[in-house]
C-alpha cells in the first residue's frame, strides 16, 4: 500500500484537501479505489462529471480492475456522455468481452448519442471471427453512417478486424481505398493475417511494403518476423534481420531482438539464436522462454532445463513452454513434476498449461492426477474451453475410462473436428467399434468435415468391431466423399481390419497395390494377422519386409518365432533363436506405469528396484498360486532365449505388467480398476494370465499397450484375443 493511506488519520487529512484526483492517480487497488469513492460520495461530488470520468477512468485501469464494480459505477453516473461509454467499452475490450462492449454500444445509440473517433477503435479491437461474421458489417455500416470512415485508426481496426476473421478480401478492399496507406495501415493488415494464421500473405505483404517504399518500423519487423517463426521459413527471416541491421539504430529494440531470437530458435537454428541472445544488451522473460522453447523443440531438453533453471524471472508461458519441452520429449512424470513446481512458485497456469498436463496425464494413464487437474480447474476459475474439454476427452479415452470421455462429449455445447475425432478415436481404441460409428455419422449431420486423423479413428473403429465391408465402404466415401486421399496409416488400419476378419490374401494385396512405400506399421499388421490365423509363409514374407525396414526390431523376431511354436515348427523356432543370439539382438525392455493415489509407479520386468519389492513378489507367488488353481498354465512360447523350461517360466511370471498388477492389488481397495500402461505389445501369457487374474480377483484390468486397449473383465478381454 502506498505511503498515502498507511493511516486513517494521514488519509483523513489528505482527503480535506479537494485533490482527489491526486488521490486517484495514487491508487493501487480497488479496495483502496472504494475508500477514496466512499469519500467522494461524502464529499457531494460523485455527480460532479470531471470526477465522475477520472473515476471510471481510474476503476477501470487499474492493475487488476473490477468490471463488475466499474459498471455499477458507471451505471450510477447521472450523466453518461461519450467518453463514458468510450471508457467502459474500451474496458470490456481489453478484457476480451465483445458481446458486453458491443451491448453497451448499443445502449450508447438507444441515449441518442453519437459514436467519435474513439468508438470504433475500442468496440472493434475486442472482436473475434465469430463476432465479426455476426455485427461486423453492420459496424462498417455504421462507420460509414456516422462520417468516421476518414480516421485512420478507424479504418485501421476495421482492417484488422475482418482479416483476423477470415474476410481477407474486404480487409484488403479497405486498405486498398485506403488515401493514406501510411506503415500503420500496412501494419494492420499484416496483424490481421497473423492472427488469422495467414503467415504467408503476412510475407508477401512485407514484400509489398519493400516494393512501395514504405519503410516499416519495429512493430512491422516483429509482426513479419513472427510469420517467419510459424512458417519456419529460415531464408525469409533472414532476409528481415539484413533489414534490421540496415536500420538498426531504428529497428533494434527488445521487441525486435526478441522476434528475431524467436525466429532462428522456431526454425531450428540455434547457434544463431543463441549468438543473439549472448550479444543482447537487454533481455526479458520473452527472451529466456524463446531460448527455452528453441532447445526443447531441437530436441536438447537438458539445455532447455539448464536455461530454465537461470532464468531470473519465470511467467505461466515460460512454466508452460518447459511442461511442453517435457512433453514433447516423451518426458511425461517430468511434466507433472514441474507443474509441481510452478505451484510452488505461486504461478498461476492458464488453459493452455493445463491442456499440457492432460496431455502428459493422458500419455502416463494417470487418470486420478487428471481428475485432480480437473477439479484445480474449476477451482481457480481456469477457462473451460472447447481445447481443454477435447483435452479431457482425450485423457479419459487414454486412461480407459470411456463413460467420463463420453459424458464430457455429451456436456460440451460447442465442438469442433477435433471433438468429434477425439471421441471417435477414445471410442474406438477401447474397442467401442460401433459406438464409434454412430459419433462419426453424428458428426457427418452437423456439417462438420471430417479430416485425415478423424478417418483413421473411424476405420480403427471398424477394426475393433470386425466390421470389414463397412470398413471397404468407408475407405472408399473418405475419398469420393471428403476428398482426402488415403495416406499409410490409412492403408494400415485398412490392412489390420482385413488381417482381424481373416482375410489375409486381400490385405497383401491391398499392401502390394498401395501408391506408396508401406511401412512397419503396414506390414506389422500383417505379422500380427498371421500370427492369429498361423499362416506361416505369409509371416515370413511380412518378418522379411519388416526387418529390411526395422533390422534391430527384436519384436519381428519374437512374432515370428511365437507363430513358428504355434504350428509346431520347432526347428525353426532353433534357428530364430540362433538368429537372435547371432545378431546379438536385444530385447526391448517391457515397462508398465500403474498410478496408485496420484503418483506414477514404474516398473520393468524382473524390476527389484521399488520400496515395496519384497511385498510385490510376496503378491506375485500368492497370485501364480491362486492362477494355477484356476486352470492358468504359462505359456513360454515367447521367452526370447534358450534357457530351461524353469527358468522360462520364471521369467514369464516377472513381467511388468504383472508386477504392476499385484502392486495394484496390494494399494488399492476391491473392486477398483486397476489401469496400466504398457510400452509394448502385450504377450500372450501375460494376456492369458489376466483374463484370470480378473476373473479370480473380481477385478476389472484396464491395459493399454502399444498397439491398442484391452478391458479385462469376469474372465474376457474386449480385443477378443486378437492383437
Amino acid at each position: 500500500m502506498p505511503p498515502l493511506l498507511h493511516s486513517n488519520a494521514s488519509f483523513h487529512q489528505s482527503i480535506i484537501n479537494p485533490t482527489f484526483i491526486s488521490l486517484l492517480e495514487k491508487c493501487h487497488s480497488i479496495k483502496q479505489f472504494k475508500q477514496i469513492h466512499s469519500q467522494i460520495i461524502s464529499s457531494g461530488l460523485a455527480h460532479s462529471p470531471t470526477h465522475c470520468r477520472h473515476m471510471l477512468s481510474f476503476c477501470c485501469s487499474l492493475p487488476a480492475p473490477n468490471l463488475a464494480y466499474s459498471r455499477l459505477l458507471f451505471d450510477e453516473m447521472p450523466v453518461q456522455d461519450v467518453f463514458l461509454f468510450n471508457t467502459m467499452i474500451r474496458a470490456y475490450s481489453d478484457h476480451n468481452d465483445p458481446s458486453s462492449a458491443l451491448a453497451l454500444y448499443v445502449g450508447m445509440l438507444a441515449r441518442g448519442l453519437k459514436p467519435n473517433n474513439y468508438t470504433f477503435p475500442f468496440l472493434l479491437k475486442a472482436f473475434d471471427g465469430e463476432t465479426t461474421i455476426a455485427h461486423g458489417d453492420e459496424l462498417h455500416a455504421h462507420v460509414l453512417k456516422f462520417g468516421l470512415w476518414s480516421n485512420v485508426f478507424v479504418r485501421c481496426q476495421l482492417i484488422h478486424m475482418y482479416a483476423l476473421s477470415g474476410k481477407s478480401h474486404t480487409a484488403r478492399q479497405i486498405f486498398e481505398l485506403s488515401p493514406d496507406r501510411d506503415v500503420v495501415i500496412w501494419n494492420s493488415l499484416m496483424s490481421g493475417y497473423n492472427r488469422s494464421r495467414r503467415f504467408k500473405d503476412s510475407c508477401k505483404l512485407f514484400e509489398e511494403m519493400e516494393m512501395e517504399n514504405v519503410k516499416p518500423n519495429s512493430v512491422t519487423i516483429v509482426s513479419v518476423l513472427s510469420a517467419c517463426a510459424k512458417l519456419k521459413d529460415l531464408k525469409f527471416g533472414s532476409r528481415v534481420h539484413l533489414v534490421v541491421k540496415e536500420d538498426e539504430p531504428v529497428l533494434r529494440t527488445l521487441a525486435v531482438d526478441n522476434a528475431l531470437v524467436d525466429m532462428y530458435a522456431a526454425c531450428g537454428d540455434m547457434s544463431t539464436a543463441w549468438s543473439l541472445f549472448e550479444n543482447m544488451k537487454s533481455r526479458d522473460v520473452i527472451t529466456w522462454t524463446s531460448m527455452v522453447t528453441g532447445f526443447a523443440n531441437s530436441g536438447d531438453i537438458h539445455q532447455a532445463r539448464f536455461l530454465f533453471d537461470r532464468m531470473p524471472q519465470k511467467d505461466f508461458v515460460s512454466w508452460t513452454a518447459m511442461i511442453n519441452g517435457y512433453i514433447q520429449a516423451h518426458y511425461f512424470k517430468e511434466a507433472l513434476a514441474i507443474f509441481r513446481e510452478m505451484q510452488d512458485s505461486k504461478i498461476h497456469p492458464d488453459e493452455y498449461t493445463m491442456v499440457s498436463l492432460l496431455t502428459a496425464c493422458a500419455q502416463l494413464g494417470a487418470l486420478e492426477v487428471g481428475e485432480w487437474i480437473r477439479l484445480y480447474m474449476a477451482r481457480n476459475k481456469i477457462k473451460n474451453d472447447t481445447t481443454v474439454a477435447n483435452a479431457l476427452i482425450d485423457m479419459y479415452s487414454k486412461c480407459g475410462c470411456i463413460e467420463r470421455a463420453i459424458k464430457i462429449f455429451k456436456m460440451m455445447t460447442k465442438r469442433d473436428k477435433f471433438t468429434w475425432t477425439a471421441m471417435i478415436t477414445g471410442l474406438a481404441v477401447n474397442g467401442f467399434g460401433e459406438e464409434a460409428l454412430d459419433i462419426f455419422y453424428q458428426m457427418l449431420k452437423t456439417s462438420t468435415r471430417p479430416d485425415e486423423i478423424t478417418y483413421i479413428g473411424v476405420l480403427s473403429a471398424c477394426t475393433h468391431a470386425g466390421m470389414a465391408e463397412k470398413g471397404k465402404e468407408l475407405f472408399s466415401r473418405m475419398i469420393i466423399d471428403h476428398g482426402i486421399i488415403p495416406n499409410v496409416a490409412h492403408y494400415g488400419c485398412l490392412v489390420d481390419l482385413l488381417g482381424r476378419t481373416g482375410h489375409l490374401t486381400e490385405a497383401f494385396q491391398t499392401i502390394k497395390n498401395m501408391p506408396m512405400r508401406p511401412n512397419a506399421t503396414v506390414w506389422g499388421a500383417l505379422l500380427g494377422a498371421c500370427r492369429v490365423y498361423k499362416n506361416v509363409e505369409m509371416a515370413e514374407l511380412a518378418a522379411k519386409q519388416l526387418l529390411e525396414l526395422q533390422p534391430e526390431n527384436s519384436a519381428v523376431y519374437v512374432l515370428l518365432s511365437n507363430i513358428y511354436a504355434k504350428c509346431n515348427k520347432w526347428d525353426e523356432v532353433h534357428k530364430m533363436r540362433e538368429l537372435i543370439m547371432y545378431k546379438g539382438i536385444k530385447k526391448v525392455p517391457g515397462c508398465s506405469l500403474i498410478e496408485i493415489k496420484g503418483t506414477v509407479h514404474e516398473f520393468v520386468a524382473g524390476d527389484k528396484s521399488h520400496p515395496m519389492t519384497e511385498k510385490i513378489y510376496s503378491k506375485l507367488e500368492d497370485m501364480s498360486k491362486e492362477l494355477k488353481r484356476a486352470g492358468y498354465v504359462p505359456d513360454t512360447t515367447e521367452a526370447f532365449l534358450d534357457i530351461s523350461e524353469e527358468a522360462k517360466e520364471s521369467a514369464v511370471y516377472k513381467h511388468s505388467e504383472k508386477l504392476a498388477i499385484a502392486f495394484g492389488l496390494l494399494n488399492s481397495e476391491n473392486g477398483v480398476t486397476i489401469r496400466i500402461v504398457k510400452n509394448l505389445r502385450i504377450c500372450v501369457d501375460c494376456h492369458n494370465a489376466i483374463k484370470i487374474i480378473s476373473k479370480v480377483y473380481a477385478r476389472e484390468v484396464a491395459v493399454r499397450d502399444r498397439t491398442r486397449f484391452h478391458h479385462f473383465s469376469h474372465g474376457f478381454c474386449s480385443c477378443k484375443d486378437y492383437w
